[in-house]
């Protein structure tokens, strides 16, 4: 009988395109020295950690997640809905924080569609509505807001003034990058690093700078790939990630393991 994927099995490692490819980005990784069996039990121990403290703060959370260290994630207010195969990746100086704080007697919401990637130090602050679509990165530290928080010229206001942002399919925000209220980022697009978006992106470009302007435009002819196409048959990425790790932690033993926690040394 076929093995069942269950959440979490995404481990911590790049989905390849192949195991060749794969085997060539882990080789440029820092070592694990953890045991195959000790990683296993630790990617089954997060994802006990979602199901029991995370998935309950979320309006909806999808199947076959991946989060790395998802005691770093915060859910504040709500309704907050993140779509099937998501990977959240956060760590204890950068946390991932999606906050919905609506003005008093108004609502707000955060939707983020499948297979969505966002990255360490992401923050994601809604008080009208911050829709993100599928197949999208947000990378390391990127601020998206749909309000000014305060008031212009009453700064007791707590919300400010608000405008609903809505960012397409397959769109990648760059470290670091704010986008602001109002905004509307169409499908295929990259906002780069540090740049602050106030205005609209049209798709299949580049967009840069401060404030953000487009810079170069995709090539159409060119197919994209995206993080749905990746995902595209999640037993086989499961089993393939599996494969990586055995070949790769196999051979691992825990008194290895525990050298390299107390006695590291050069090459670990």
């Amino acid at each position: 009988m076929p093995r069942t994927t269950v959440p979490g099995e995404f481990s911590d490692t790049l989905p390849p395109n192949s195991t060749h490819r794969a085997d060539r980005r882990i080789a440029l990784l820092r070592r694990d020295h953890r045991p195959y069996f000790l990683k296993q039990l630790d990617l089954r121990f997060q994802q006990w950690y979602v199901n029991r403290f995370l998935r309950p703060q979320f309006e909806y959370l999808g199947r076959r997640f991946t989060f790395m260290k998802p005691w770093y994630v915060e859910v504040f207010g709500g309704p907050v809905f993140l779509g099937e195969c998501p990977h959240v990746i956060a760590a204890s100086d950068k946390r991932v924080r999606l906050t919905v704080w609506p003005s008093p007697g108004e609502e707000g919401f955060i939707k983020i569609g499948d297979y969505c990637l966002l990255c360490p130090g992401v923050r994601i602050s809604a008080a009208t509505e911050i829709t993100i679509g599928d197949s999208c990165m947000v990378a390391q530290g990127a601020s998206i807001a749909d309000s000014d928080w305060h008031g212009v010229y009453d700064r007791s206001q707590p919300v400010g003034q608000t405008a609903a942002v809505r960012i397409g399919n397959n769109a990648w925000i760059g470290d670091s990058a704010i986008v602001g209220k109002g905004v509307a980022i169409g499908d295929n697009s990259i906002i780069g690093a540090g740049s602050v978006v106030i205005k609209d992106v049209p798709p299949n470009v580049i967009a840069a700078g401060n404030p953000a302007v487009v810079v170069k435009k995709l090539d159409k002819r060119r197919h994209i790939k995206t993080r749905a196409e990746w995902f595209s048959d999640p037993d086989d990425l499961a089993r393939r990630f599996r494969q990586i790790d055995h070949e790769k932690l196999g051979g691992n033993t825990i008194s290895g393991w525990l050298r390299s926690l107390l006695f590291p040394s050069k090459g670990d």
